[in-house]
């Protein structure tokens, strides 16, 4: 029954994120004097309200991958999977199942080692009174709220390094702590370890710091799939750093064999670090081989007969217990990813494009439009910059006055980066997944969000507690420096005066915090969410 889900532990850790992160900002200042040094007030306080709605809902009895429970419950145990239980739904079954029995069933391969792994050392430190599946639901639980506040961090310094505007990448930031895919930040899935070693990883390439940023990518591609795609990041800095060099006009870069010594150096700088981030997913198929191409080993003598006969029930594909060959072993590169995404879930090019499939494109709707209407504003207002493909300096950016927030050069990446995966998203995978995928992959969709809640919002643009508009009071700002209501928080401020918001921004806003609860709701009773 619902009552066993985790809603109020989901809220929990979300709080726990949010907290670290905006109290952690709250005693420095920034330059513009927007939000002053007192620490902001908690976001929500609805713990009750998520508990009377897991009451209330019953878990759906879904179809998907539910291995067997081991051993006798303690009461510890049992207190555990009551109170976290509602963390350990769908995919994340996955993710716990190969933490505490490896890689046994072939379709498990399409969930990538580092987040797994993490849980699985963690999960050593914790007291051994508990069964290693409590110490594992315990372990993704401590280890998302840490990853989330972090990946929170990152997306701030990022947001402040391309942006060059800290009022909006503090909005964005804010944003992400009650993001669409929140839920699944808290979940026992990859998202949280992924966005924070994304974004952590496009921070430190902004800052210069090349090795740091190369190790990080490379670790998230160990965490996601798509995280493959990061490479462009590094290769398009690359270029674009030779491609300002020679319009700057140097002479040595201009006699052929300096060139061609620059074009050399940056080809295998490139190489390398391009083979570094794709390592992990190249080793990982490497053992996916070995484990599932490679005759019997007797690995099977070792498996809980419950663990089997839930293969034999299924028709699962078990390690090490000989059969028929994989297809994808015959390949002449063995890729078990593709293949498991091709066969177990259908996933191929327009494949989802069926009529039945029309309430899931609904439900990727507000991210397609937001990350189609973010693509679109900013080919508008640079359409000379997107067509040199920000390869041109201009000149505002050799006065050193390039134009700051969303718009500005610095994003060109990151949007065709958005857009890419939008796209390839739409066409090519369960389109419903969309608002996690990008949520956890991109900083577009906070940075616009915060955009058109900065330039379409009266209520963000006046630093008093005034309504620029009417100059009525509002609710939640005081002019004392620490009072009971007064709120730090534009992200509260702009909630708790809903009335006064424009449609635009109750429409920003209703998605995400709508998205939020429903995520909350449905997805850790077992229901069909993102």
């Amino acid at each position: 029954m619902g009552i066993q889900a985790g809603s109020v532990p989901v809220i929990l850790f979300q709080k726990v994120a949010f907290a670290l992160f905006t109290t952690s900002w709250a005693f420095t200042r920034s330059p513009e004097g927007l939000w002053p040094r007192c620490p902001p007030h908690p976001l929500f306080e609805p713990q009750e309200l998520w508990a009377v709605f897991n009451l209330l809902i019953p878990d759906h009895a879904a179809d998907a991958f539910s291995p067997p429970r081991l051993g006798a419950q303690s009461p510890w145990d049992a207190l555990l999977e009551r109170l976290l239980g509602g963390l350990a739904r769908w995919d994340s079954e996955h993710f716990l199942f190969i933490a505490e029995h490896g890689y046994l069933l072939e379709h498990n391969c399409a969930f990538l080692p580092l987040f797994p792994l993490s849980l699985r050392l963690l999960a050593a430190l914790l007291p051994w009174a508990l069964q290693p599946r409590s110490r594992l639901l315990l372990s993704a639980a401590l280890l998302n709220a840490l990853l989330s506040a972090l990946a929170a961090a990152a997306l701030l310094g990022l947001g402040r390094a391309v942006l060059q505007n800290r009022r909006q990448a503090f909005l964005a930031a804010l944003l992400f702590s009650i993001s669409p895919a929140g839920v699944f930040m808290a979940a026992a899935y990859s998202e949280s370890a992924f966005a924070c070693l994304a974004f952590g990883a496009m921070w430190q390439l902004e800052k210069g710091q090349g090795c740091l940023s190369g190790l990080l990518f490379s670790l998230a591609a160990g965490a996601r799939a798509n995280g493959l795609v990061n490479a462009g990041f590094f290769l398009y800095s690359r270029a674009k750093r030779f491609a300002h060099q020679l319009q700057g006009g140097s002479a040595p870069l201009r006699k052929l064999p300096s060139l061609w010594k620059q074009v050399l150096s940056l080809a295998s700088s490139a190489a390398l670090m391009c083979a570094g981030i794709f390592l992990p997913f190249a080793l990982f198929q490497y053992y996916a081989y070995v484990r599932f191409c490679r005759p019997g080993t007797g690995l099977a003598q070792s498996i809980p007969e419950p663990l089997l006969q839930l293969a034999r029930d299924k028709g699962y594909r078990v390690a090490g217990t000989g059969g028929a060959e994989p297809p994808w072993c015959s390949q002449r590169f063995p890729v078990v990813y593709s293949y498991i995404q091709d066969t177990y879930w259908n996933v191929g090019f327009l494949r989802y494009f069926e009529l039945r499939q029309i309430p899931n494109f609904l439900l990727a709707l507000p991210v397609t439009l937001l990350g189609s209407w973010a693509a679109w504003t900013y080919i508008s207002r640079n359409p000379r910059h997107c067509l040199t493909l920000g390869l041109e300096r201009n000149k505002s950016e050799e006065k050193g006055k390039a134009r700051d927030g969303f718009c500005g050069p610095a994003a060109f990446v990151y949007v065709v980066h958005s857009s890419a995966l939008l796209v390839f998203g739409f066409c090519c995978m369960h389109v419903q997944v969309l608002t996690r995928f990008l949520g956890s992959s991109s900083p577009i969709l906070y940075w616009f969000s915060a955009h058109l809640l900065q330039e379409h919002e009266p209520l963000l643009w006046s630093t008093g507690t005034d309504n620029a508009k009417s100059g009525k009071p509002l609710v939640g700002k005081s002019p004392s420096s620490c009072g009971k209501r007064t709120s730090d928080n534009p992200v509260v401020r702009l909630l708790l005066n809903w009335r006064l918001l424009t449609p635009l921004s109750k429409s920003i806003l209703g998605f995400f915090l709508g998205y939020w609860l429903l995520g909350l709701i449905l997805h850790c009773n077992f229901f069909p969410w993102t």
